[in-house]
């Protein structure tokens, strides 16, 4: 039984059409998976009575022969996205309670594709976060452990959970968001794909907001392949947001060829920093001879206002996360304050927000409001944006030039052990330094496992795309995936 979770997407796909598995039995495999994996603390909602029902409906779909690629796949969904009727508290006890009364666009789309919601997976309090330590449920844990030493590392985030389930076969692909590299980081840590698209490619309707400008749903799955098809169900344009796009969406696992013969790959020398480890530059530079190898053009690019992105990040996301947490406040929905006699409305919003908000929730509200302030707006928040325009200027000049994408690496480092980032946030935050960058320029990014340190734990590299490009920048990942050959998984100890 315990196979079945082993399976990918696109293996699964053809078993059930096949009629070799059903996805009541794939459903139940998983559930028994995620019902043994408690020590990862993955999975924080269960979801099982609606698992059974959707995986049934989906045989039904497959025996009639109207199923599409995603139907009756088991997945993980993020508790950042809003599903009817079930907790959707975004990790934070603010939201405790919260049942909302509609659904999100992408999973409103996954579903109507037929996939099987297992439940709602652990991420970072309202997706702030790298490591997956500031969850209302505790720390999601990574199934990867270095060499014989039982030290708990951290999945990455703020889609941690994600990464985790996917990673240990507990389900066989997951939904994450991406506001800073919280798809890509998580998915580097834990040895799987993740993919941002770009920027109103998915719809954000339904999601938890965190910075309205920056944030983007993807999918994180075991390989390249099961992005492409988890993608396409995924994406769409939908009226409720208005930064959706309207565009048609391709069939992303067409475009897998493998062949990227007279592809323009750039190396952007501003993404050498210090503190990179040896083994993730000796990667990078293997990254490189890997796509020379399969036929694409190496050549070196500049983007030189990197070095101000996490700074402009750190300031841009905070504010428009100060001005969309502003909602919570006890009045409407989720956690209220006990309240003492005299205690008035200005009361029980103070005391309601110190209750339900965690420390680094409080510290980027109090940062984005600090910078919106009178005086200190243009000093910050202005020349932030301004910072955020020259770089996307950056991406453009190198795309103009002829550059198809933009390898890199995925992180500083491989994962690193819980509790051990916490207490300095700045170096927390510079987990991110690799990853903002496609963020503020709105471009889709991915993230693909290319190798282990020396500890055993995987690594990853990035490709950057071209907006709206994703299909090339899939097959790009392809061609790297299948040169790196990457195999390993964790050792089973939880």
């Amino acid at each position: 039984m315990s196979e079945l979770t082993k399976l990918k997407i696109a293996e699964a796909r053809d078993a059930l059409r096949k009629g070799d598995v059903t996805s009541a039995e794939l459903t139940e495999a998983c559930l028994s998976a995620i019902e043994g994996a408690g020590k990862l603390n993955a999975f924080v909602h269960d979801t099982s009575e609606i698992a059974r029902r959707q995986a049934e409906v989906a045989d039904s779909r497959i025996k009639d022969g109207d199923a599409p690629s995603m139907c009756g796949i088991p997945l993980g969904i993020k508790d950042l996205f809003c599903i009817k009727g079930v907790p959707s508290q975004a990790a934070s006890n603010i939201l405790g309670g919260f049942k909302p009364e509609y659904e999100s666009t992408v999973t409103t789309q996954l579903f109507g594709a037929g996939a099987v919601m297992l439940g709602k997976l652990n991420m970072d309090e309202f997706a702030m976060g790298s490591s997956n330590e500031t969850s209302c449920y505790g720390n999601a844990v990574n199934p990867w452990r270095r060499g014989n030493d039982d030290e708990a590392l951290t999945p990455g985030g703020s889609s941690g959970g994600s990464a985790s389930a996917v990673s240990a076969d507990l389900c066989l692909g997951a939904t994450g968001t991406d506001t800073g590299g919280s798809i890509r980081q998580p998915a580097a840590f834990t040895g799987i794909t993740g993919i941002k698209p770009t920027y109103g490619r998915c719809s954000r309707w339904g999601i938890v907001a965190f910075a309205s400008s920056l944030d983007q749903a993807g999918p994180m799955t075991k390989d390249v392949r099961d992005a492409a098809i988890m993608l396409e169900a995924m994406c769409g344009h939908d009226p409720k947001d208005s930064t959706s796009a309207d565009l048609a969406v391709p069939n992303f696992e067409a475009m897998l060829t493998g062949d990227i013969k007279g592809k323009t790959i750039g190396i952007p020398r501003e993404y050498r920093m210090d503190g990179m480890s040896d083994e993730i530059d000796a990667l990078w530079a293997e990254g490189r001879k890997m796509l020379e190898d399969a036929g694409a053009k190496v050549v070196d690019i500049s983007l030189p206002h990197t070095k101000y992105a996490l700074p402009a990040y750190y300031v841009i996301a905070p504010a428009e996360a100060s001005s969309n947490l502003a909602r919570y406040d006890g009045v409407r929905y989720g956690h209220r304050a006990k309240l003492s006699q005299g205690d008035g409305i200005t009361e029980m919003y103070e005391k309601t927000r110190a209750e339900g908000f965690g420390d680094e929730v409080k510290r980027r509200v109090m940062v984005g409001t600090y910078v919106l302030s009178a005086g200190f707006y243009d000093a910050y928040y202005n020349r932030a944006r301004k910072v955020r325009t020259l770089i996307k200027k950056d991406f453009e000049d190198v795309f103009a030039q002829g550059v198809d994408a933009i390898l890199t690496p995925a992180t500083p480092s491989a994962a690193f052990p819980l509790g051990m980032e916490v207490e300095d946030p700045v170096q927390m935050y510079l987990n991110d330094v690799f990853t903002v960058t496609v963020n503020l320029a709105g471009l889709p990014g991915i993230s693909v496992p290319a190798g282990t340190d020396k500890q055993g734990l995987p690594l990853g590299l990035q490709l950057i795309g071209r907006p709206w490009e994703e299909g090339d920048l899939l097959n790009c990942a392809y061609a790297l995936e299948q040169s790196a050959g990457f195999v390993a998984k964790p050792s089973k100890w939880w």
